[in-house]
């Protein structure tokens, strides 16, 4: 690729921000506060993620930079592991997709029903969210052009609203009252319920710090790698944490970390104190239109890792068709509206959902990481050649992977199902596969 059609170190960073940056502020704070003892836990967590983003994002990127292929993730296992790791370990990522599409379409019915006067449960919230799905199905089946038009809309919401958020800082007089919940450990918490609670609080903070993993398909497409690589992974990880930590001490400052556990919604909340019913209705709105851009930008690229999985063989051939007209991957696109629809029903709460798609991530991100090992002894010929590598190696993989097998781990005993459904899928995942190949 000619230099002037790489990304330099501005665009690189913007990158790093958009893929991180998603609707899960607006919602997993009242999960990770829940699950917390004390504010200091709530606030270390929201760091620690932050921390263990960057570890991951500089991993993934010296993967990317030593084996830029396009594929991501199945070319990566396929090349280091078992062909039939890459399988399960991919279609383990496009559940986890079709999960966290699900989860953040429930965040978005929250935040629409609050518009609508009457009780609504966690099935009513599931049935919009389901309609929303359907809605942006069938916007996908008509092509390509019509389904990123509304995409473009995404990033602008998205920071609008999180600047909004940030903006009720400057209230202090909507402040409540929270001198009593100090920031330190207190003598009654014991060191090790402190630590147990920081490895569940981790889980919903683990969802929101998530998509840096993508770094790993730009490695040879940004100038002058070995620089702007870590460069623009610092710069864009710190914005993050930045943007985070304020839009949770806005959370903090006015709600109060007891009420902040018990509101699922809790940026109308935040809204409704600074600005009254009406400005919080606007916000919810544009929320909610935040929402139906993510659940898009997912229907819009998951069909087209299945639609490769088929080409090569991996999936059967039908994944790979095309509508002959609109170029649309219907089988694919139809296969995963469905598996979106099957994961909301079946959780229907967003904190289930949760859990599940984290502990399915726990598999994909360390292993994932591990892979950069192998690809350091393989690709040993590459090093010096400007590429980029990473400096503390292996220390930050080692820090990755520990953070990972410390979330699944907490999600194993905080909530066992999860973590049986998960590995029973990727079981099933190693089956498939062999069923799939056994007369090749």
């Amino acid at each position: 690729m000619q230099a002037n059609n790489k990304l330099n170190l501005f665009s690189f960073t913007m990158i790093v921000v958009g893929l991180v940056i998603g609707m899960g502020i607006f919602r997993t704070a009242a999960t990770s506060a829940k699950d917390a003892i004390a504010p200091s836990v709530y606030f270390s967590a929201w760091i620690v993620g932050g921390l263990v983003a960057l570890c991951g994002a500089l991993t993934y990127a010296e993967i990317g930079s030593r084996y830029p292929v396009t594929g991501g993730y199945y070319k990566v296992f396929a090349q280091a592991y078992h062909p039939s790791v890459a399988f399960a370990i991919n279609c383990l990522i496009l559940v986890s997709n079709a999960a966290s599409l699900s989860g953040v379409a429930l965040i978005g019915s929250g935040y629409l029903l609050k518009l609508i006067p009457g009780e609504w449960t966690d099935i009513h919230k599931a049935l919009v969210s389901c309609v929303a799905i359907v809605i942006f199905y069938f916007i996908n089946l008509r092509g390509l052009k019509i389904s990123s038009t509304a995409q473009n809309i995404l990033m602008t919401v998205k920071i609008l609203m999180i600047v909004v958020l940030i903006g009720a800082l400057f209230f202090p007089e909507k402040y409540a009252a929270v001198s009593s919940a100090k920031l330190q450990i207190s003598t009654s918490v014991n060191t090790l319920d402190w630590i147990k609670s920081l490895g569940v609080s981790l889980i919903a903070v683990s969802f929101t710090y998530g998509g840096y993993q993508q770094t790993i398909n730009f490695g040879n497409e940004v100038q002058q790698p070995s620089k702007n690589i870590p460069k623009g992974i610092f710069i864009g990880i710190a914005i993050i944490i930045g943007l985070y930590l304020l839009v949770n001490l806005s959370y903090y400052k006015l709600i109060g970390f007891e009420q902040m556990k018990g509101e699922r919604e809790i940026a109308y909340v935040v809204m409704d104190k600074i600005f009254g019913t009406t400005g919080a209705t606007v916000f919810s709105a544009f929320l909610f239109l935040g929402v139906l851009a993510y659940v898009n930008g997912l229907l819009m690229s998951n069909p087209r890792v299945m639609y490769a999985m088929g080409e090569d063989g991996s999936l059967p051939k039908i994944f790979a068709r095309q509508n002959e007209k609109t170029s649309v991957l219907t089988f694919s696109l139809t296969v995963f509206a469905a598996i979106c629809i099957v994961i909301l029903f079946f959780a229907q709460e967003f904190e289930k959902i949760l859990s599940f798609t984290i502990f399915l991530d726990c598999f994909g991100m360390v292993l994932s990481c591990a892979t950069i090992f192998w690809f350091r002894k393989k690709t040993k010929h590459l090093d010096g050649t400007g590429i980029y590598k990473m400096k503390l190696f292996p220390l930050l993989p080692v820090i990755f992977m520990s953070a990972y097998l410390f979330v699944g781990t907490s999600i194993a005993i905080d909530d066992p199902s999860a973590a049986v459904t998960g590995i029973g899928v990727l079981a099933a995942f190693v089956l498939i596969y062999f069923l799939l190949h056994r007369k090749k």
